[in-house]
């Protein structure tokens, strides 16, 4: 019996000291040293601060900026409140909100098919991108605030555009902040 107790407190010790500490600091530096940007959460730099991530949305509300999708983790974008609003198709709160958003897109573009990336949020709530659609429907009021041609704007969301993972997985996408990055960078607010 006393051998008994003696080996699980051992094996107790052994198994803590090896997966608790040892894994996982053997993994983290691991990524440190082969994927440094990717295990530091993607960060966007701009003047020596961190200015957001390529892995979480940000809300961008100006009319000269494009506009991420809209959120239900938190107060928006919020990490540490990443989740689905689990709010039902029938949901008259969600059916409220999807009403609201799609006249306001409408008096922006009347006429205009409106993405459906634009008025429903994701199941994480902190989507960095936008679909192409939605990119498009935005150009014109992108250009018109900010005195440029459309074809411009046009041209920045292509360099932004991502495709699909290895060719077949997802969807073709927009990054969102990097592309209003770039359109300060190049055609910034007068």
């Amino acid at each position: 019996m006393k051998n008994n107790f003696r080996i699980a407190i051992l094996f107790t010790l052994v198994t803590t000291a090896f997966f608790g500490l040892a894994y996982p600091l053997g993994v983290t530096g691991l990524a440190q040293l082969l994927f440094p940007s990717q295990s530091n959460g993607s960060l966007l730099m701009k003047e020596g601060r961190v200015i957001g991530s390529k892995l979480i949305g940000q809300s961008f509300s100006s009319p000269g900026y494009f506009h991420s999708r809209p959120s239900s983790a938190g107060t928006g974008y919020d990490a540490s409140q990443s989740s689905g609003s689990n709010l039902g198709p029938t949901n008259r709160q969600l059916l409220d909100r999807v009403k609201s958003d799609g006249e306001k897109l409408h008096a922006e573009s009347p006429g205009a098919p409106i993405p459906v990336d634009l008025v429903t949020a994701s199941g994480s709530g902190l989507d960095p991108e936008i679909s192409p659609a939605a990119a498009e429907f935005q150009v014109p009021r992108v250009a018109k605030e900010r005195g440029i041609n459309e074809a411009e704007v046009r041209a920045l969301v292509q360099k932004h555009a991502l495709g699909r993972q290895f060719g077949f997985l997802g969807e073709p996408r927009v990054r969102v902040l990097e592309l209003n990055l770039d359109l300060d960078a190049t055609h910034p607010r007068k």
